[in-house]
């Protein structure tokens, strides 16, 4: 089990689970910068609960996390995180009421001889064009955030950045990029998207 600490925040990796990296520090960052203290917040995918740990670490506030992956839950449960199991919003009632919604999804275009063994796969797998769970993500978002509440998500230029903006708008999103760095052969960004409600 590797430890990583980060701005204030200890994070044991477990086995079976995401490594943070790139991409989870840089969306880590970002919601610390637009999160306030007391809002509710969920980290869908939470993974090893990195995000979300470094968030409490440095407001005040208690994030939930989602993931379908049970090796997960069990990590960032050991790392402080409150957890619960579900496939996107399946394990939620339908109500508005997160301030604040994050999201690093399995962004990657996946083909079939891509695809790896285990519960792994879904934290990589995004499909053919590596935008199949965007885009269901955001055909049931809506529901579940307060009004003037935003998500904060995490894409790649591999996952066309474009492309995602128009699945956003069919869904009445409105999103800005609020971060972006180079990392080897890719953009990373983060968008945050508020509903046109």
């Amino acid at each position: 089990m590797a430890l990583i600490s980060y701005r204030n925040a200890y994070v044991n990796i477990g086995k079976d689970v995401y490594e943070p990296a790139e991409d989870s520090f840089l969306l880590a960052d970002v919601a610390v910068d637009r999160i306030s203290d007391g809002m509710n917040v969920l980290e869908m995918g939470v993974g090893s609960g990195f995000v979300s740990a470094v968030v409490a670490a440095n407001k005040n506030v208690e994030p939930v996390g989602c993931d379908i992956n049970p090796d997960a839950l069990e990590c960032a449960y050991e790392n402080g995180i409150q957890v619960f199991r579900s496939n996107l919003f399946a394990g939620l009632r339908k109500k508005a009421y997160f301030d604040v919604i994050l999201f690093n999804p399995p962004y990657l275009p996946t083909s079939e001889d891509e695809k790896l063994e285990g519960w792994l796969n879904y934290a990589f797998d995004g499909g053919v064009e590596g935008r199949d769970t965007i885009a269901t993500f955001f055909a049931e978002v809506s529901g579940y955030l307060k009004p003037g509440g935003s998500v904060l998500l995490f894409i790649s230029s591999l996952t066309g950045k474009g492309e995602v903006f128009d699945i956003m708008e069919q869904e009445m999103f409105t999103g800005y990029v609020v971060a972006e760095t180079r990392s080897f052969f890719e953009k990373l960004m983060v968008i945050e998207c508020t509903h046109n409600r």
